[in-house]
Formats: structure tokens, sequence, C-alpha cells
């Protein structure tokens, strides 16, 4: 008789949009690794119950996508020190009744705009806008390229203040209200909030956008998200969504579960190939 596969998913609320499973059956068939992933819709008061209930079933691993990555860091045994310094997690690990968090969003995002777009952003102005758990995951790994700023913007300046409090120490980030912006262009524009999955658009000013910057939406969608619009009719250099990043984090994900990195650029262009709706 046949071993059952090993369990994964990825859980969220909602989570019907979710592209992982397709990406993480590339992996294994590009891997020859033999497992399930799901999706697993959970409220927030449902999410604890849910993962132990996964775990409790033999589940080796969950993705955690919104709003849960902070409930996840909680939940967790025990965090790696990208994870703990986010205090945010899309990667959970279940071994011998402990589970384990990981965060991959960081090395997904710096992949993404180092290695597939060639972004060059030491000593370059980084805007980050909005303050939540995408946020949170991603300011340890872009300080590790030294930008000569760091800025981090929502609709008020209080949890973009106390957040960028947290990592000053490790290069110059701060935190403010999008109005407050100093009025140059940034070289870089990351739209870490989910106003694009409402079909809106951040109240970025326009001077934050020159003709030399990079905006980059960490959501997807098969056709252009209103950020990527947005920012393309302001004339900028290059307006990119979140694909790279998704899939970059995903590969990060599936070396924490099964020990080997899959190729990623395969998998990126048939995302980008896939046919709307």
């Amino acid at each position: 008789m046949s071993q059952p596969l090993d369990q994964y998913g990825v859980i969220g609320h909602p989570v019907t949009h979710s592209w992982s499973p397709f990406i993480h059956a590339m992996f294994a068939r590009q891997t020859g690794q033999e497992l399930a992933y799901r999706l697993y819709d959970a409220a927030p008061e449902q999410f604890e119950q849910r993962v132990h209930d996964f775990a409790a079933q033999g589940g080796r691993g969950l993705n955690v996508t919104l709003p849960h990555k902070p409930a996840a860091a909680s939940l967790a045994s025990q965090l790696t020190p990208r994870a703990e310094r986010a205090g945010a997690v899309n990667t959970l690990t279940f071994n011998e009744g402990r589970i384990f968090g990981d965060n991959t969003d960081g090395v997904g995002l710096v992949r993404d705009l180092c290695t597939n777009l060639g972004l060059r952003l030491a000593a370059r102005r980084i805007l980050i806008v909005g303050a939540g758990g995408a946020t949170r995951g991603v300011i340890e790994p872009l300080l590790m390229l030294r930008p000569a700023e760091l800025a981090i913007a929502g609709r008020s300046a209080d949890r973009p203040v106390a957040l960028a409090a947290a990592f000053t120490e490790l290069g110059q980030v701060h935190g403010c209200a999008l109005e407050d912006l100093s009025p140059d262009a940034f070289d870089l524009v990351i739209n870490a909030t989910s106003a694009s999955l409402h079909g809106e658009v951040p109240a970025i000013p326009v001077a934050a956008i020159g003709a030399s910057s990079t905006c980059y939406d960490m959501a997807y969608a098969k056709t252009d998200t209103p950020f990527v619009r947005w920012a393309r009719e302001r004339g900028c250099a290059l307006a990119v969504q979140g694909w790279g990043m998704l899939v970059e984090q995903a590969a990060e994900s599936f070396q924490v579960w099964r020990g080997m990195r899959p190729k990623t650029a395969p998998v990126i262009a048939l995302l980008s190939q896939a046919p709307a709706g």
C-alpha cells in the first residue's frame, strides 16, 4: 500500500484567490517531490484551532497569508531570527508536536527586486506604503541592502513610527504619515497595503513618484493592479506587481520544508502568461 502524501497548504481569509497550490505543485513536479498542497480558509477567531487541527492530522507545513501572519508568530513554539524580528510568520513547520515559525517574505521580495528585476538599492531611497504584517516581514532584508533611506508611511503616523523604531539600529529607517513625506521622488516605492485587493490606491503624494522611480505592488492580479496603473500614469520608470515575490517566497518556504530550492524563473514565466480569469 502506498504511503499517504505529505500534507501542506496555505491558510488565510480570504484565500480562494491564492496561486500557492499551483506554485507548489510546479515546484514538486520540478524537484520530484510527492506532496499535497491545499487551501484552508479560516476567519481570525478560527485560526489557532484550524492550525492545531491541521498539525494533529499529520500536516507538515502551512503558509500563512492575510490576516494571520502576526497571530502565526504568537502561535509558534520557536521562531527563526528573521521571523522574530518581523513579528510576523508566513511559514509554519510542524515537527514532533512543535510549531516552528519562519518568515520568507523579505527574502522573496529582495530576490525579486535584485535578482529578477536587476535593481541596485544600495544608497537609494525606498518608500514602503503601509505598516502592517506585510511590511514587518521585509524591513530587515531591505535594510541589509544599505539604502540611503527607508521610509515607512501610512494614513497616520502612529503605526509607521512605532514600526520604524523597532528597526532603527539596523539602518536609516523612519516612519511618518503619507502627507508628511518629503517632496523628493523615491527610487523605489513599494505598496504593502491591501488597497489593490479592494480596487483602491493609497493616498501617495504625486511628488513621491519620479521618472526614475520603480513602483512595486506586493499585491498581484492577472491584469494590472490599481497601484501599477496609477504609477504608470504618473510616468515612473517601471511598475510591476508581486508575482515574482509570491514565487520567490514560496520557493524559500519549499526549501524550509523539503530541503531543496526549486527554480523560480519557469514558474514566474508560467504565471505571467496565464490567462486572466
